[in-house]
């Protein structure tokens, strides 16, 4: 019995490894939960495990190990993209963007510019909004928003300009014209060599007397130019103040007509005068009232007003005489 008991210990005994081995072959080849991986089978060896079952040792297939370790990494990026969850496009600043380049557009076009108005700030607040949402590409509503602010500068600008055109338009009468008298020529070309003259109708180049300055409102023609007009103002009113010494009255007659449609004041009409020295006199720098001196009328299309005005020019020097036919209407001078 005892004999029997020896040698069945002796067999388990050189049996155990391979029984062993057996057994945790068995027990890992089972179904279970453990993830695939790399892990010691029990050898001492590292040893793929994918699951259900063991694979190549570590050692045995390294091109096999290294991706099989690089597996389980990229899976674990891509679940955890999936819950953090990719960054997605910022769809309200591309929309504040596109608003704000058309709103910008607009605002260039002074017949559009009202739809310029209304899109720059709908633009702004969508940028400011989109600043604060999640997404990717916000710099889309940084420019909306720069191009929202530039686009409402560019837009006053141009507002600006059409009131400033309209206003030239509607008070200057459009493009002054200047014809002379019948009687006159026009001044000659100058020689080879002469140095040109300045342009007609300058200070420097005045038109002749009688020359018609006109424009589609008014139409200006001065008549004459007294230059000893001492007599004629003392004569006008008891109450005007008599030249301080060293100067003297000139007295400047010229009709105006209005052409514009219903009607205006003859005050829009501009007249004064500079002297030799290049000071401007207006009749207003002194109070002398004249018999026939301008005032305010009130003047239908087609009418028609003549009268003086007086100015006090210091002695020794002479005068051209400016003509402004409106507000904003160029000005040409004309020659006593």
């Amino acid at each position: 019995m005892h004999t029997d008991i020896s040698i069945v210990h002796n067999k388990l005994a050189t049996r155990a490894p391979a029984f062993t081995a057996f057994c945790q072959d068995e027990r890992m080849s089972t179904p279970n939960y453990t993830p695939a991986g790399w892990y010691d089978d029990g050898s001492g060896r590292q040893r793929w495990w994918d699951g259900q079952a063991w694979g190549q040792f570590a050692d045995e297939a390294p091109a096999f190990a290294s991706q099989a370790s690089a597996a389980p990494a990229y899976a674990a990026a891509v679940l955890q993209g999936a819950l953090v969850g990719e960054k997605k496009l910022n769809v309200l600043a591309l929309v504040s963007l596109i608003v704000a380049v058309i709103g910008f557009i607009f605002a260039c076009v002074p017949g559009a510019l009202i739809i310029g108005w209304i899109l720059l700030p709908i633009a702004f607040v969508l940028s400011i909004v989109s600043l604060f949402l999640k997404g990717d590409k916000k710099w889309l509503g940084i420019i909306a928003l720069v191009l929202s602010i530039v686009g409402t500068i560019v837009g006053v600008m141009v507002f600006i300009g059409v009131i400033a055109r309209s206003v030239d338009e509607a008070f200057s009468g459009g493009e002054t014209t200047v014809t002379r008298p019948e009687s006159t020529t026009a001044a000659e070309a100058p020689e080879e060599g002469e140095p040109a003259a300045a342009p007609q109708g300058t200070r420097e180049n005045p038109y002749p007397l009688g020359s018609e300055v006109s424009n589609g409102n008014w139409s200006v023609v001065v008549n004459a130019v007294n230059p000893d007009g001492n007599p004629i103002v003392a004569a006008a009113n008891q109450f005007n103040e008599a030249p301080p010494a060293g100067s003297h009255y000139e007295i400047v007659t010229y009709t105006i007509t209005y052409l514009g449609a219903d009607s205006a004041s003859s005050s829009e009409v501009g007249v004064d005068v500079v002297t030799s020295a290049g000071n401007v006199v207006n009749s207003y720098d002194t109070f002398v009232a004249l018999d026939d001196e301008f005032g305010f009328e009130e003047l239908f299309t087609g009418a028609t007003v003549t009268g003086s005005q007086a100015f006090l020019i210091p002695d020794g020097q002479t005068i051209v005489v400016r003509v402004s036919p409106g507000y904003f209407a160029d000005e040409f001078f004309v020659q006593p």
